[in-house]
C-alpha cells in the first residue's frame, strides 16, 4: 500500500451464529473502499473467542482513531452495543462508525446513544473514505451522502448517494482478509459443497415490499456487477481457495434476466452448485429455456417470498408486480420440471381489524403452506412472525402504530433477548398477536420441520428423516399440532437446523 495516513481503523464484524462461517463481505467492501489509503485492521467476531479482547488490546496502543462497525439487528447487537459503549467509555478519543441495516433503520436510537458518531445509511463506498478525509481535515461532513450524524445536538440526514456501477467498484481485499484470518476458515460444508463461499453482486431491491428492511435505504433502486464480473470472481476463488459452491446474499440476485442468463451460460460447465434470493414474479417470466440453463449451471435452490396466500395480504404488503396465490402454487409445480428448489418464506401475523380474523389468516396461510407441499413436496418453507420495519408513510406502518407497536427508546433495550428474537422474526411483540396464535404457528412450524425435514441440513437423512417423519405424519395430517413435544426432542438431540436461523452451515 502506498500514500498511507497515520491514522489506523478497526474494521469489526460482530459475532452472528447464523453466519459462523459466512465470509464479512460488508467489512470487506468498507475495507475495499479505503485500500492502499488508511490502515486499518478487520476484526471478525465469529471467528475470535474474545473479540472484546482483541478489540481492547488493539485501542491500547493507542494508534487506532476510527472504529467501524457493521451492524444487522439480532444477534449481532450483542457485540455491537456494549463493545461501542466500552470504547466510548475507555477510549473517548475514538470515533465510532456503524454501518448495516440496523443503523440505518435505527438510526434515531443508535444516535440517541452517546455512543455511536455517525451512521453510514446504505453502501459506504464512497461516504466512508469521504467521512475519514472530512475528519482528518477538519472540513463539513454536510455534503457527503449517505450519513447520519448529530449537529448541535440535531440529527442531520444528508442526501442519498445514486448506486455506483458495480463493476467500477475496486476489488474486494481477500488477501489481505487472510493475512487476519485464513480464507479457508470461511469455506464450510453445506448441502451445496464441501467449501461454500457467500458472495454478494448487487445492491438493493426494485420493490417496495413494506415489511422489508431493505426498502428504507434503497427506495426501490437495485444495481449489479456484470455477469462477466461475478463470473471472474467466482473462477478466480475456485482456482485459489477450491471452492465449490456460492451462496449470493443480494436482496435479489434475479432482477436481470439478461444477467442471470449470461451468468449461467458462463458457469455451465465449472461444476459448481449455487443459491441466491428472488422474486416468484420475477422468474415466472423467465422461459422454461433460462429455467434448465440455470438448472445446467448449478442453480440448485432459489430463496422465494411467498409471504402469504392471500390475495389482500400481498396487496397490503404492498408487495408489487403480480404476484398472487395462484402464482405461487404454479410456480412450485413448475420449478419440479428443472430440478431447482423453491425455497418459499412466509410471513405470518400481520395485523388485522380484529383479533379473530388475524387468527382465521393464520389458519389460511397454514392451509396454503400444506397445499403448496402437497403440489411440490420438494418445497422448503420458511416461516417468520411478522415483525414491524420502519417504513414510514406506508399503510401497513401506520396500521401497527395505530395499534399500540413501538421500538424501543433506548439503544440498550435492544440487548433485551425479547427484541433479538424480534429481530429473527420469531418474537413479534405485537400488541395484536395473541400467545395463543404465536404458539399456533410456532407449533405448526415444528410439525412441518418434522414432516418434511429441510433438505439443506443434510445431517438429517436417512433413518434420521424417517423416524421424523414418522413421529410427525399424525400431526401434519390431522392438524393437532398443540405441544409437539416429541418432535422437539428428536429435533434437540439431532440439533436440527433451521436455515432461517441458522444458516446452511454445518459444525
Amino acid at each position: 500500500m502506498t500514500s498511507q495516513k497515520k491514522s489506523e481503523i478497526i474494521l469489526f464484524n460482530p459475532r452472528s451464529a447464523k453466519w459462523k462461517h459466512r465470509v464479512p463481505n460488508s467489512i470487506l467492501q468498507v475495507g475495499a473502499s479505503i485500500f492502499g489509503k488508511y490502515l486499518f485492521d478487520f476484526v471478525d467476531g465469529n471467528l475470535e473467542e474474545d473479540p472484546w479482547a482483541v478489540i481492547e488490546s488493539k485501542l491500547k496502543t493507542g494508534n487506532y482513531k476510527y472504529f467501524g462497525a457493521t451492524v444487522m439487528p439480532g444477534p449481532q447487537l450483542k457485540e455491537a452495543i456494549p463493545f461501542s459503549k466500552r470504547i466510548r467509555e475507555q477510549f473517548p478519543e475514538v470515533k465510532i462508525i456503524w454501518g448495516g441495516y440496523f443503523a440505518a433503520n435505527q438510526y434515531k436510537v443508535v444516535l440517541g446513544s452517546g455512543y455511536v458518531d455517525y451512521v453510514i445509511n446504505g453502501p459506504g463506498d464512497i461516504a466512508f473514505p469521504s467521512l475519514l478525509d472530512a475528519l482528518e481535515n477538519n472540513e463539513p461532513l454536510d455534503g457527503i451522502k449517505n450519513l447520519i450524524y448529530k449537529k448541535d445536538g440535531q440529527i442531520v440526514k444528508t442526501a442519498l448517494e445514486a448506486l455506483l456501477n458495480q463493476d467500477e467498484l475496486p476489488q474486494l481485499p481477500y488477501s489481505y482478509l487472510d493475512s487476519f484470518y485464513p480464507l479457508q476458515n470461511y469455506l464450510a460444508k453445506t448441502f451445496m459443497g464441501n467449501k461454500t463461499m457467500a458472495y454478494h453482486s448487487s445492491m438493493g431491491c426494485p420493490f417496495t415490499c413494506s415489511f422489508c428492511a431493505v426498502v428504507p435505504i434503497y427506495n426501490a433502486r437495485w444495481k449489479g456487477k456484470s455477469a462477466e464480473k461475478i463470473y471472474q470472481d467466482v473462477k478466480w476463488l475456485k482456482e485459489k481457495y477450491g471452492v465449490d459452491s456460492i451462496e449470493f446474499h443480494d436482496n435479489n440476485f434475479f432482477t436481470s434476466r439478461k444477467r442471470v442468463v449470461e451468468f449461467s451460460k458462463l458457469m455451465r460447465n465449472e461444476n459448481m452448485k449455487w443459491w441466491g434470493e428472488g422474486r416468484i414474479d420475477t422468474i415466472d417470466k423467465y422461459s422454461d429455456d433460462d429455467l434448465k440453463l440455470m438448472s445446467e449451471a448449478g442453480c440448485c435452490m432459489i430463496f422465494l417470498g411467498a409471504e402469504t396466500g392471500s390475495d389482500e395480504v400481498l396487496k397490503q404488503m404492498d408487495k408489487g408486480g403480480t404476484q398472487s396465490s395462484k402464482q405461487i402454487l404454479d410456480f412450485a409445480v413448475r420449478m419440479r420440471k428443472f430440478d431447482i428448489v423453491p425455497e418459499y418464506s412466509f410471513v405470518l401475523g400481520l395485523p388485522g381489524e380484529s383479533k379473530e380474523k388475524v387468527m382465521a389468516q393464520i389458519d389460511a396461510d397454514i392451509a396454503f403452506i400444506k397445499k403448496v407441499k402437497k403440489l411440490n413436496p420438494d418445497t422448503e418453507i420458511i416461516i417468520y412472525l411478522y415483525s414491524p420495519v420502519p417504513t414510514e408513510g406506508s399503510e401497513l406502518y401506520e396500521q401497527i402504530t395505530k395499534a399500540g407497536f413501538e421500538f424501543p427508546e433506548d439503544l440498550e433495550d435492544w440487548l433485551n433477548p425479547s427484541w433479538e428474537n424480534f429481530d429473527l422474526r420469531k418474537n413479534p411483540l405485537t400488541p395484536w398477536l395473541t400467545p395463543k396464535m404465536i404458539n399456533k404457528i410456532k407449533n405448526f412450524e415444528t410439525v412441518l420441520n418434522g414432516y418434511y425435514p429441510t433438505n439443506s441440513d443434510f445431517r438429517i437423512k436417512g433413518a434420521k428423516r424417517s423416524v421424523l417423519r414418522l413421529s410427525s405424519w399424525w400431526r401434519y395430517k390431522s392438524g393437532i399440532y398443540n405441544l409437539p413435544y416429541e418432535i422437539k426432542v428428536l429435533h434437540k438431540v439431532w440439533k436440527y437446523r433451521q436455515p432461517e436461523t441458522e444458516g446452511f452451515y454445518s459444525e
